[in-house]
């Protein structure tokens, strides 16, 4: 599973994912660069609406993530990016 494949996922499944909340997604790090190995997990950047940035949210949604790419997921907020490395992840982020 590649970068455009993640993405389409991410689309094609996208009423379900607006059900913890999420306002916008994208795919960042080595698939969005086509860099990843067998064991690389996938880096997703999530922006969750006001009032829906909750644990439950955000831990239900990474299972969700997890179970439909097969993959490890590494889900990070927006908010939560730490400054050093806030442009290179915003540079590289692909929108589903």
């Amino acid at each position: 599973m590649g970068a455009e494949e993640i993405i389409a996922a991410l689309r094609d499944n996208k009423a379900n994912i607006e059900k913890y909340g999420v306002e916008r997604i994208g795919l960042f790090g080595s698939y969005s660069r086509s860099e990843q190995s067998d064991g690389s997990d996938v880096d997703i950047l999530v922006r969750f609406e006001k009032g829906c940035k909750t644990f439950d949210n955000y831990m239900d949604l990474k299972f969700y993530l997890e179970d439909l790419l097969g993959k490890k997921v590494d889900l990070v907020i927006t908010e939560n990016i730490k400054i050093e490395l806030k442009d290179e992840i915003l540079g590289s982020v692909k929108y589903a």
